[in-house]
């Protein structure tokens, strides 16, 4: 018998709950704020049935362009053939969370804001940008010793007869 192509299939392991993580969902699921503009992962819970997005946006990273009482409006990129469309859906609150994508840039724009900062004190002019890692440093590798290694010579007539 054929495969289904339904709306769920092939999502048996992927819209299962977690080792250890199911029975009731934590309050803190309802209880997050979400503004317009926040940058959110889909994570579909498959407990709540309602509000559930489809199976290609699960796991896709999106940001938040609508807020209802129960859903969140979602901003998520699909390529379509050769071209990239940006999809909004409402995904309900269970199945998206706060995503950690500008967590590093978050926390460098404040470390560059106090670089900058302690340079203006002193008087200084610093540059902030990103630099490539460069080359790593040359060596001279000091007491090593040098042995030359030669191959066995293969013997086909003893190899015939049962070894040496």
């Amino acid at each position: 018998m054929p495969a289904g192509h339904g709306l769920r299939s092939r999502t048996r392991d992927s819209f299962s709950r977690p080792f250890r993580k199911k029975g009731t969902i934590a309050l803190t699921t309802y209880l997050r704020t979400y503004h317009i503009g926040d940058y959110v992962d889909i994570k579909v819970n498959g407990a709540v049935h309602k509000g559930m997005p489809h199976k290609f946006y699960h796991g896709r990273t999106g940001r938040v362009w609508n807020v209802t009482k129960r859903a969140i409006g979602v901003e998520v990129n699909k390529q379509v053939g050769n071209r990239i469309i940006r999809k909004r859906i409402h995904v309900r609150v269970e199945h998206v969370m706060p995503s950690r994508c500008t967590e590093e840039f978050r926390l460098r724009k404040v470390k560059n804001d106090q670089l900058k900062a302690e340079a203006k004190a002193k008087g200084e002019v610093i540059s902030t940008k990103r630099q490539p890692e460069g080359p790593k440093p040359g060596f001279m590798v000091e007491g090593a010793t040098l042995e030359t290694v030669t191959p066995i010579p293969y013997d086909v007539v003893n190899d015939l007869k049962g070894g040496y």
